[in-house]
């Protein structure tokens, strides 16, 4: 639809006008009144676009003619008036009730007088906040519009965008790591691994990226499982160790990305005291030593002591001034998570604690259908062959 200079110019008028008046207010409340026109503004240009009121490239050009009249504005471009206007459409359900959440409103009105223009009249009005329960209302109103974007852009569901809105808060996070960690499905993986990260990790966006970082179960498919089971503990134990020792690319594989190999049966020393972690890995995204101990037996809570004392040689003796404080991973053939997570707030080094499978832990028929190794050999030189 053609548009003429008229009512272009009555549209950078009337969003000039509503600039103008929030900047005023805004030393006063400036997160809040920004939201506010923001919101208000994409309601305003939702409205002139998805009734067709205006043309391809009218958006551009207003935003063009803006940065003309107010010499030095900023975050008018014309993808920013679209997240404005991406921001009043997913939240614009709160204003008939129709979810569980809140948000600041600006009025918008019809005016007879402009329907021959086909605009609307952009007001920005008192902030009004819509109060529901379990809705984190500071935070949402408390945080930066690109966070919200970043947000309504990534996360579709309800209950995940106000899970992000808290944590964005909170974390005090950056735009790009928290955009890193929604890839990384921090809100479905932060209660998988039983850990007490976020009462021992100072650092929360530290902490959440610790929780993203570990997974509460890992396949550690190259151990031979023939060697398992046929003697002691400690030597179950070795033979689980030295399976990752000799297959250390793909533990670290498996582990996530960042992670370094510094030694294994680490030799520690005490007041005359010698400790051997089993494994000590560094985690260049975390900057952390991460200490794993392996236990071929089902969680005990003794073992959280043993993996504490670890830590607190490892800081004390090991850790660089510049380096976070060394992380705790029990890797365990069986654990109750929700008694993990009880009995480890307890204590003040920050410890995970996670299970691993091997072949012989898949169900038996998955297991019965996939060829021993004989077989696969013969296949393999048959295909040679």
């Amino acid at each position: 639809m053609k548009n003429t200079n008229e009512e272009i110019s009555i549209a950078v008028d009337i969003i000039k006008s509503a600039i103008l008046q929030s900047q005023i207010k805004a030393v006063k409340a400036v997160n809040q009144e920004q939201l506010a026109l923001y919101y208000g503004i994409g309601r305003y240009v939702s409205y002139n676009t998805r009734n067709k009121n205006w043309g391809k490239g009218v958006i551009d050009t207003i935003s063009q003619q803006l940065k003309k009249e107010l010499p030095g504005l900023r975050g008018f471009s014309e993808r920013n008036i679209k997240n404005m206007r991406t921001f009043y459409e997913e939240w614009k359900c709160l204003e008939n009730g129709d979810t569980n959440s809140a948000v600041p409103t600006a009025e918008i009105e019809n005016q007879s007088h402009n329907s021959a223009v086909g605009t609307a009249e952009l007001q920005i009005q008192k902030l009004e906040i819509v109060q529901i329960p379990d809705f984190p209302l500071f935070e949402f109103l408390s945080l930066g519009f690109t966070h919200h974007i970043a947000i309504l852009t990534k996360v579709k569901d309800i209950e995940q965008r106000k899970f992000y809105i808290r944590f964005a808060c909170e974390s005090k996070v950056k735009v790009e790591d928290l955009e890193a960690l929604i890839d990384d499905d921090l809100y479905s993986r932060r209660g998988s691994l039983p850990n007490n990260f976020t009462k021992t990790i100072p650092d929360k966006l530290q902490a959440f990226r610790a929780i993203s970082m570990f997974k509460d179960e890992y396949l550690l498919d190259f151990i031979n499982v023939e060697e398992l089971f046929v003697r002691d503990k400690d030597q179950d134990e070795r033979v689980v160790e030295q399976a990752i020792i000799h297959n250390v690319k793909n533990f670290i594989m498996t582990f996530g990305n960042d992670f370094t190999f510094v030694g294994n049966q680490y030799r520690l020393e005490k007041y005359g005291e010698i400790q051997f972690p089993d494994l000590l890995f560094f985690n260049r995204e975390l900057k952390a030593l991460v200490c794993v101990e392996l236990k071929s037996e089902p969680f005990k809570t003794a073992y959280l002591g043993q993996l504490a004392g670890y830590l607190r040689i490892l800081d004390d003796e090991v850790r660089k001034p510049d380096e976070n404080p060394s992380i705790g991973i029990l890797l365990c053939s069986n654990a109750n998570s929700k008694f993990v997570e009880y009995v480890i707030q307890d204590y003040d080094k920050p410890m995970g604690v996670a299970t691993y499978r091997t072949t012989m832990d898949m169900d038996d028929r998955l297991r019965k259908a996939l060829p021993d190794i004989e077989q696969l050999k013969a296949l393999l030189n048959k295909e040679k062959d």
